[in-house]
């Protein structure tokens, strides 16, 4: 007997997600019009192919269900809420500017706590957890969805180092509230990300907050320990002024390079997303939408640190990531007044030396594939590229 498919539908999917675990308090109807916005672009947008569909369903009961969860786990454990997030690490910049190296590279440090990807992707445990890896199936199932999406376009590995087990970006927090850019790099929803891109994102950054707090004490539970955590996502750099206004005592690294050479790296790495759920992916529209939406959130960005000053943030290139990561990391742990001690020191070493970007495939793309040229990117950021990368 074969399981019905479950509808591309908020009235539906509400339903199914408060049968999972029989709960009824989502915490507050914030949700609500993000997901009907975004299912109506799912169903008359995004052209999801057979795998497409079901996923994206998938996706939705999962937060539906999720924040039932959550709500749940802080009825039965209140002090979830006294957890204090204090002065995080923020890795922001281009993506394709190594900030995912440098994360995996710091998170190796065993004193800073780091989402994982099953955890940014199910942060919330089953009701009946008992705080072991053997008996969470939140790993099993990011492990299988990994592997789904590696399978459905095997390219995706010389893109980005796709690991159900290793830290990866807290966007995927952010999208638990649905205020969120990450479902566009899944799929093709020009409606939804027109309206989102127009709402106030500090229901989603307090949500965020909620979440690393309750992530924060599953894994003191669980026996780890840390000082403070270590975030990273390109996304931040669109609402720098919400990290600072969550977060105050936030510090964040910065990283550059051109985006000449990023955004059509990032072009290809979400074309190549696209074409898992849906047969029809265009990459000229991957390029302009994206193009377009960071040159946006740079120029915040800018504005950001022109307004609070240099001392909140610590630049790091490209380059000098890629030739002498530990050097720059050194530089990353003085910012925050830490000691980069041996035993860190070594753990961030083998892990480097187990993750050289050689023993992945090669990733091949070109500019005009997705639309771009050099004089229009130039020209699209100049102001971000006379800043830092012309100097």
């Amino acid at each position: 007997m074969t399981t019905p498919e479950l509808a591309l539908d908020a009235d539906a999917l509400v339903a199914a997600a408060k049968a999972v675990d029989g709960l009824e308090d989502f915490g507050d109807d914030s949700y609500r019009e993000p997901l009907e916005r975004l299912l109506w672009s799912l169903v008359h947008e995004a052209d999801l192919n057979p795998i497409g569909r079901p996923a994206m369903a998938q996706r939705m009961l999962d937060i539906l269900s999720t924040r039932l969860r959550v709500q749940e786990w802080l009825r039965r454990h209140p002090e979830i809420l006294d957890e204090e997030i204090v002065a995080p690490l923020v890795i922001v910049g281009l993506p394709r500017t190594g900030t995912t190296m440098l994360h995996r590279t710091i998170a190796a440090d065993n004193r800073m706590y780091a989402p994982l990807w099953y955890e940014t992707r199910f942060p919330c445990p089953d009701l009946d957890w008992d705080f072991t890896a053997a008996g969470d199936r939140r790993i099993r199932d990011a492990k299988a969805e990994v592997k789904m999406m590696v399978d459905s376009n095997p390219d995706l590995l010389a893109v980005h180092p796709l690991d159900a087990m290793e830290p990866d970006e807290d966007i995927m927090l952010l999208e638990q509230s649905f205020y969120s850019f990450n479902i566009q790099a899944l799929a093709h929803v020009p409606s939804f990300d027109a309206w989102i891109e127009a709402q106030d994102h500090t229901i989603g950054y307090e949500y965020l907050k909620l979440l690393l707090q309750f992530l924060q004490w599953q894994k003191k539970r669980s026996g780890q320990s840390g000082e403070r955590w270590a975030l990273k996502a390109p996304h931040h750099l669109h609402y720098m002024d919400l990290v600072f206004r969550i977060f105050p005592d936030a510090r964040v690294v910065q990283s550059h390079r051109d985006p000449v050479e990023t955004i059509p790296s990032l072009a290809s790495m979400i074309a190549n997303v696209w074409k898992v759920y849906s047969d029809s992916a265009d990459p000229v529209e991957v390029g302009r939408q994206w193009a377009r939406k960071f040159a946006k959130g740079m120029q915040h960005t800018i504005d950001v640190r022109r307004e609070l000053g240099p001392e909140r943030f610590l630049d790091l290139w490209f380059k000098d990531t890629v030739s002498q990561p530990l050097v720059e990391i050194g530089r990353v742990y003085d910012f925050l007044g830490m000691d980069l001690t041996p035993q860190a020191s070594v753990e961030m070493a083998r892990w480097q030396d187990s993750n050289r970007r050689e023993l992945r495939p090669a990733h091949a793309y070109t500019l005009d594939q997705f639309g771009l040229t050099e004089e229009g990117l130039k020209e699209q950021f100049k102001g971000y590229r006379e800043a830092f990368i012309l100097k």
